[in-house]
């Protein structure tokens, strides 16, 4: 059976990178690991390592972004949170059979490598669920 291990990280949408990241990282003291550019979202994140998972803020680089239909939308804020898991496809097929509804019914895999998908909010109480294999 499939498990959650950790929250792997929360993500944040932003509009403007320098203006937040001199809120997390120059006001809070987080250290800015990485900036990143992910050209398949249309998006840069910047990764932020805190006691054992991150937190990410997310920016669209294109106004036909999933992001930046987002952040239309809704504003800045929350946007997801990411759960560490060790079997996805196990978990995916899991939550299939419970009803639940996916936005993504296969992984799809980062740059990185690493696994990921993502649950629709309609089934989790309003909250963006993201998958990770690591």
């Amino acid at each position: 059976m499939p498990t959650i291990k950790a929250i792997n990280h929360v993500a944040v949408v932003v509009d403007d990178m320098e203006k937040s990241l001199s809120f997390w990282r120059d006001a809070l003291g987080i250290e800015l690991h990485e900036l990143r550019d992910v050209p398949a979202e249309k998006s840069q994140v910047a990764f932020l390592p805190l006691a054992g998972a991150e937190v990410e803020l997310v920016m669209p680089t294109s106004d036909e972004s999933g992001i930046a239909k987002y952040l239309a939308k809704r504003g800045q804020g929350m946007h997801h949170i990411c759960l560490e898991v060790d079997d996805i496809d196990g978990m995916l097929s899991q939550l299939r059979s419970k009803n639940i509804r996916l936005i993504n019914e296969e992984p799809r895999t980062a740059v990185d490598g690493k696994k990921y998908a993502f649950i629709h909010p309609e089934s989790t109480g309003g909250v963006l669920v993201e998958l990770y294999q690591i």
